[in-house]
């Protein structure tokens, strides 16, 4: 029993620390934290139970870097997004919805695949340095919406694909993480809609662990926020690149004795 406590313990130190570095991270740079912490919650709770964890941590965090700053007033980039990339927004709401269904239609086992597939090709191409950028055309924002909705909701591994396409329609980084963050946002109310069920039958113990893990996400998103003109980007992405690969060799292997 005592050893079970102990295990418990260290299991939520981890996870806090992951989700602070995580959003530390979106702080600084707009992106990392959901694709980090559904990947530790999956090494360590069944893929569909551990995006219903993550979705609420998640969607404050998307709804506060695309909402705030940038000089304007919360309303003023609601409006200012949303009108110019409106399109991009609602694809990949429609596709967030179809990927969401995808974990109540499919074994998790293909589903886990797909996510360590994706951050396979994540982390070789960061490692690479390469930036994979598309035509910033009308078919292939349609096209690139839908399918990152659909990866992203079945995953919460959006920002892998949408970053293709936002990199060609702006240099600004700013524009790229706001946009980005729109969309992760209806992402996640697509995933509260289709998912309510699981959402409804949460315990009181995991609504608790959700509480706190979305208090430390927004307390270290400001700081990461505060912190984004001094900290070099380069060095906080290695670590969190050695993580997200630790945890993805992790759920490779999940798969692999899933699967066999």
């Amino acid at each position: 029993m005592m050893e079970m406590a102990g295990n418990d313990s260290t299991q939520m130190l981890i996870l806090t620390l992951i989700f602070a570095m995580a959003s530390l991270l979106h702080g600084i740079s707009g992106l990392g934290v959901t694709l980090v912490t559904t990947t530790a919650l999956a090494s360590i709770y069944p893929l569909p139970h551990a995006i219903v964890l993550v979705i609420f941590p998640s969607i404050l965090l998307n709804a506060m870097t695309w909402l705030s700053g940038g000089g304007r007033t919360i309303w003023q980039n609601f409006t200012y997004y949303g009108r110019r990339y409106w399109l991009l927004a609602l694809t990949s709401l429609l596709g967030s919805i179809l990927g969401a269904k995808l974990l109540l239609w499919i074994d998790s086992a293909y589903i886990l695949l797909t996510l360590a597939a994706v951050i396979a090709f994540y982390v070789i191409s960061s490692l690479l340095g390469k930036q994979i950028r598309l035509p910033d055309t009308k078919p292939v924002l349609i096209m690139v919406g839908f399918s990152a909705g659909v990866i992203g909701g079945a995953t919460n591994a959006m920002s892998t694909i949408l970053m293709m396409y936002l990199l060609s329609a702006s240099d600004d980084k700013n524009t790229i993480a706001k946009v980005g963050n729109m969309c992760y946002f209806l992402g996640k109310v697509a995933q509260i809609i289709v998912l309510r069920e699981p959402i409804m039958a949460l315990t009181s113990g995991e609504w608790q662990l959700i509480t706190l893990l979305s208090v430390i996400s927004i307390v270290t998103l400001l700081v990461g926020i505060r912190l984004r003109r001094y900290l070099p980007q380069a060095r906080f992405r290695q670590l969190i690149l050695l993580i997200v690969t630790v945890l993805g060799i992790r759920v490779g292997w999940q798969v692999i004795t899933a699967l066999l």
